[in-house]
C-alpha cells in the first residue's frame, strides 16, 4: 500500500493489509460497530418494555382497587364444644358362686354275729336293703341334709363325690424392721425409762455373782400396738438377767404401732435394758 492509499485507508484496511480478508475477521471488525449499536438498542428497548409493563400493571392495580366494591366480610363465631356426658361404668357382676353339695347321710354298718335271738339289740341289728335307700355306708348313723341319701356316685357312673373346700390356711402378716414412723412407747421414751426402772427386778443369782451389762430384748409390735414374740438376742449374759428381761418386756402395755405408707403394720423392735451393781 502507498502513502496516498494509507492516507485514505482507515484502520482497520491498513491492518489487514496483504491479508486474507475473505477468512471472516476482517468482516467481523468491520461489523462491530453496527451489532453493539444493535444490541444497546435491543437491550434499551427490552429493559423500557419490562419498566413500562410494571408501570402500566400497578396502575391498573391501583385503579381496580378503587373501583372494587367492599367485600361483604361475615363474622364466623365457633360453636361450644359440647362434651358428651360420660356414662357410668356398669359394674361387674359378682361372682357366680356354687353353694356346697348337702351333706350326704350314712347309715352304720354292723358285721353280722350269730347269737341268740334274746340277746339281738335293736340297734345291732343288719339294717334292711329297703331302708338303706341311698344312703352311704359307714361307722355311724348320720343324718345329711337331704332325707334318703345322696345318689352313690360311684353307682351312677360319675366317680365324682361331694367337693369339701380344704381348710384355708392363714396368711402370716409381714413383720417389718424399718418404716416411715416407728413403733413408740404411750407417752414417749420418758415413760418408758419409768416403766423399766419401776417394774425391773434385779435377780438375785445376778447380784450374788456379779453380773451385770446390757440385755437386748426382741419384740414385734403388731399393728394394733400388742407386743409378742418377745426374745433376747446377742451374747448371753446368766444369772437370770434374760429371763428378767422378757418378764418386764411382756408386762408393757400396748404401744403405738408403727406406719408405712399411712397403715398400721408389725414391726420387729430392739431395746436394750441395762443392769448395773451398786458399788
Amino acid at each position: 500500500m502507498n502513502a496516498t492509499n494509507i492516507i485514505k485507508s482507515d484502520f482497520l484496511d491498513i491492518l489487514f493489509d496483504g491479508r486474507n480478508k475473505d477468512y471472516g475477521a476482517y468482516d467481523l471488525r468491520r461489523s462491530e460497530d453496527r451489532r453493539v449499536r444493535n444490541a444497546i438498542i435491543g437491550t434499551t428497548s427490552i429493559a423500557l418494555v419490562i419498566i413500562g409493563g410494571y408501570v402500566l400493571s400497578n396502575k391498573l392495580m391501583a385503579a381496580d382497587m378503587h373501583t372494587r366494591k367492599d367485600v361483604a366480610v361475615k363474622e364466623t363465631v365457633l360453636k361450644d364444644l359440647e362434651i358428651p356426658e360420660e356414662k357410668p361404668l356398669t359394674p361387674p357382676p359378682p361372682p357366680v358362686t356354687t353353694p356346697p353339695p348337702p351333706a350326704a347321710s350314712s347309715i352304720r354298718l354292723t358285721p353280722p354275729v350269730i347269737t341268740d335271738d334274746d340277746l339281738v339289740r335293736a340297734e345291732d341289728e343288719v339294717p334292711k336293703l329297703d331302708s338303706i335307700g341311698n344312703k352311704s355306708i359307714g361307722v355311724a348313723n348320720i343324718q345329711g341334709d337331704d332325707v334318703n341319701g345322696v345318689e352313690n356316685p360311684f353307682e351312677s357312673g360319675t366317680g365324682v363325690g361331694p367337693v369339701v373346700e380344704p381348710p384355708k390356711v392363714a396368711e402370716r402378716e409381714e413383720v417389718f424392721m424399718i418404716v416411715e414412723i416407728m413403733p413408740s412407747f404411750p407417752g414417749g421414751e420418758e415413760a418408758l425409762a419409768r416403766f423399766l426402772q419401776k417394774n425391773v427386778r434385779y435377780p438375785r443369782l445376778a447380784q450374788e455373782t456379779g453380773i451385770e451389762g446390757k440385755i437386748f430384748v426382741q419384740f414385734v409390735v403388731n399393728a394394733e400396738g400388742k407386743v409378742g414374740e418377745v426374745q433376747t438376742v446377742g451374747a448371753h449374759k446368766g444369772g437370770g438377767l434374760e429371763e428378767e428381761a422378757m418378764r418386764v418386756v411382756k408386762l408393757m402395755p400396748n404401744w403405738k404401732p408403727g406406719k408405712q405408707s399411712g397403715r398400721s403394720v408389725s414391726v420387729r423392735y430392739n431395746l436394750p435394758i441395762g443392769f448395773r451393781l451398786d458399788n
